[in-house]
């Protein structure tokens, strides 16, 4: 069953639902509070609840399929097409054109679906035109000479007729290509697909399956490959299975049939927003490193979301914390945060990034540290309101700084360059 023919039952991020006893089987309430209790918080009828179900979304979207009659869909509270733009920046998604004119999606399911139909298709484009190849060394007995006879082991076996050789082979058995199909083998599991799109992607793993192990592979496979002529259009391919590896279920078994969930983290896809939106528009001369590690003591680290630098000298210039919240206003522990962040890193700049302007914003001095908030929603109007968050967030750290991407920065020096 398809999660079209399945019922659905939406969940609104941070906003409770109360269902009715029978609207619930009790043992599918049990495996999505064992299961997926990261991510929906259930409470059990009780007098507490008035005899009913209450179940609410913790900070994730995507689509649980609990069993073969009943879902569950997770509702951002931002417009769906406004995460699908955090999706594209985030994945580097923006080629496929997904919000343009051949884009039809009204939903995350709706998105996953649309994904999923152009990764099958063009797998099997490519496929179509020959995998890519790569020459692997080899080595063992064979009926005739090939390569370099392998003497010191034909010493060791001299009863054997057959010649042991090393050589060269072409194979389409790579990583590359092991990545396409333990990809399409996940996501033609998910309970989230139409008829037509599962069809579409069974066959893709099938055409991959005839020459290439499926074996489980990570996300972390596809960042920082190489590319060149012969498999440039594998990059995009690899971008679109990274989404897929880290949103869709566990890596398990082969043998296991159960359906898999999609599942987004709406606070790191919105961290991974601002960074992929930082990395493209930023003035050259400036760069941000996200996830930055800083080690304080012992086996305590911090792992800093976003530090802006100089690139040319190497000097941080400040830290910046994405908060996925809506509050009237910044929060004491955030705060504490971020200003810790920025004295670990040694820059005097902190910067809190909300993606909805909290009605009370930050600018204050804590010790050394500046410490103010930002807004950068990722709403139609991005074009606009992303310029308007750089020039925020670098008026006062370069204050002639040039607004068009790839030019270099100009006028004074930042506050942690002066105070060198």
């Amino acid at each position: 069953m398809t999660a079209t023919q399945r019922r659905t039952i939406e969940l609104v991020e941070h906003q409770p639902t109360q269902l009715a006893p029978r609207e619930l089987d009790w043992a599918l309430a049990e495996k999505l509070w064992r299961d997926y209790g990261a991510q929906v918080t259930v409470e059990f009828p009780s007098p507490k609840t008035d005899g009913r179900w209450r179940l609410t979304a913790q900070g994730w979207a995507g689509y649980i399929p609990l069993s073969e009659e009943v879902g569950i869909s997770l509702l951002p509270k931002v417009r769906p097409g406004d995460l699908f733009r955090m999706l594209e920046y985030a994945y580097g998604l923006k080629g496929f054109r997904l919000l343009d004119d051949s884009y039809e999606a009204d939903s995350l399911q709706g998105f996953y679906d649309r994904l999923a139909e152009i990764l099958a298709r063009r797998i099997l484009i490519r496929e179509r035109a020959g995998l890519y190849r790569e020459y692997l060394g080899r080595r063992g007995p064979l009926p005739y000479v090939r390569g370099r006879l392998d003497a010191p082991k034909m010493a060791r076996r001299p009863w054997s007729p057959e010649p042991w050789c090393r050589y060269r082979e072409s194979t389409a058995d790579i990583e590359d290509n092991r990545i396409l199909a333990w990809t399409t083998f996940l996501v033609g599991r998910s309970g989230a697909l139409r008829d037509r799109t599962a069809r579409l992607v069974r066959r893709a793993h099938h055409a991959l399956h005839a020459a290439v192990t499926v074996w489980p592979i990570g996300p972390e496979a596809c960042e920082q490959r190489a590319y060149n002529r012969l498999n440039a259009d594998y990059e995009p391919l690899h971008a679109l299975c990274r989404f897929f590896l880290e949103h869709t279920g566990p890596a398990t078994a082969a043998g296991d049939r159960e359906m898999l969930p999609f599942l987004v983290d709406t606070a790191r896809l919105y961290e991974k927003f601002v960074s992929g939106w930082l990395a493209e528009h930023l003035p050259e001369g400036l760069r941000a490193t996200p996830q930055e590690k800083v080690h304080i003591g012992g086996s305590l680290r911090f792992d800093i979301d976003l530090v802006l630098y100089d690139a040319d000298k190497g000097l941080p210039l400040c830290v910046l914390d994405t908060k996925y919240k809506d509050p009237s206003a910044p929060e004491a522990g955030d705060v504490e945060q971020v200003v810790a962040y920025a004295e670990a890193r040694g820059c005097r700049e902190a910067v809190l990034v909300y993606p909805f302007g909290p009605e009370e914003g930050l600018e204050a001095s804590v010790g050394r540290i500046r410490a103010r908030t930002l807004t950068f929603p990722p709403g139609a109007d991005i074009e606009r309101s992303g310029p308007r968050f750089i020039e925020e967030l670098l008026v006062q750290l370069a204050p002639g700084f040039s607004r068009a991407p790839g030019h270099r920065l100009s006028g004074g020096e930042s506050d942690h360059t002066q105070a060198q």
